[in-house]
């Protein structure tokens, strides 16, 4: 059976006249670039026309040889949703204003990448001249009630890089200002947060300012507190993790530890710069030994 014919079938006469298919009569799309289409709607379309529609845009694009076929609805168009997934499409991901779904092709595996899979958080470490440690409470929380005192920790946003993260997640909290100084270490769990795994980054920052302003939405208390003190609660050394976060803070402040600063960077996949973290004094020496 001929393409043409095929459509017919699946349209009718309410989408092609004359025995003549007319290509703008499919939905709007675009290539991936991995042997796929992205479908972005905009313009409205009740549900009868969609799957018309859409039932001929797959016919056309099975002739075509294409695989993934995402379609992107936003809020506006939720009425479609139904209608979507009654045709074999899955959700992917959904975002505040818009929802992803899913549909393969051809009688083969499924290479379709998997919705994000981690979560980003990041720990900040800044001590003084004193040798004390910004710590705060948290007012929610598994920390709530609890009266211990933890270092500044959160999450790193959309599009925001590791370092900035954690200079603005201890600005919000604290109000104190710092700069960057390296990730000491960082942590990977799974089947953390919704089901997705969580990769924790321990970063080492030095204060620029010292006065506290505390955030009152989601902190109890911050204060500068003794090292020893801090390292010295029941549920610090308790817990491997955080013994393990003061060991690595006692490793760069008294000893030879060496972790991770970012580096700016340009790759092949975008012209935005990008940040490699990298062990900048060994790189150093490496450097000075194969040019003498």
């Amino acid at each position: 059976m001929s393409v043409s014919m095929d459509l017919r079938e699946v349209v009718g006469s309410q989408v092609c006249g004359n025995g003549v298919w007319h290509t703008d009569q499919l939905l709007p799309a675009i290539n991936d670039g991995h042997g796929g289409v992205i479908v972005e709607m905009k313009e409205h379309m009740d549900s009868e026309t969609f799957v018309i529609v859409l039932r001929a845009s797959m016919l056309q694009w099975k002739q075509q040889g294409k695989k993934g076929v995402w379609i992107k609805l936003p809020i506006g168009l939720v009425h479609l949703v139904e209608t979507t997934v009654k045709e074999g499409f899955r959700y992917h991901h959904a975002e505040p204003s818009y929802l992803m779904l899913v549909s393969w092709i051809p009688n083969t595996p499924n290479t379709i990448p998997a919705n994000v899979t981690h979560r980003v958080r990041v720990g900040a470490i800044i001590l003084n001249d004193k040798r004390e440690v910004l710590t705060v409470q948290e007012k929610s929380g598994r920390f709530r009630g609890t009266g211990i005192w933890k270092i500044p920790t959160g999450v790193v946003d959309e599009g925001e890089d590791i370092f900035m993260g954690a200079i603005r997640e201890v600005r919000e909290e604290t109000g104190v200002d710092t700069e960057f100084v390296e990730v000491l270490g960082f942590s990977q769990s799974h089947k953390t947060f919704f089901e997705k795994s969580d990769l924790f980054f321990l970063c080492m920052l030095r204060p620029l300012s010292f006065d506290i302003q505390k955030q009152e939405l989601e902190i109890e208390a911050v204060q500068w507190m003794p090292f020893e003190e801090y390292a010295a609660q029941p549920f610090a050394q308790k817990h491997e993790l955080f013994k393990y976060i003061n060991e690595l803070c006692l490793a760069k402040v008294d000893r030879d530890y060496s972790g991770f600063s970012p580096r700016p960077t340009l790759s092949m996949f975008s012209d935005q710069p990008s940040y490699l973290y990298l062990n900048k004094k060994d790189l150093d020496k490496s450097r000075s030994a194969n040019n003498p």
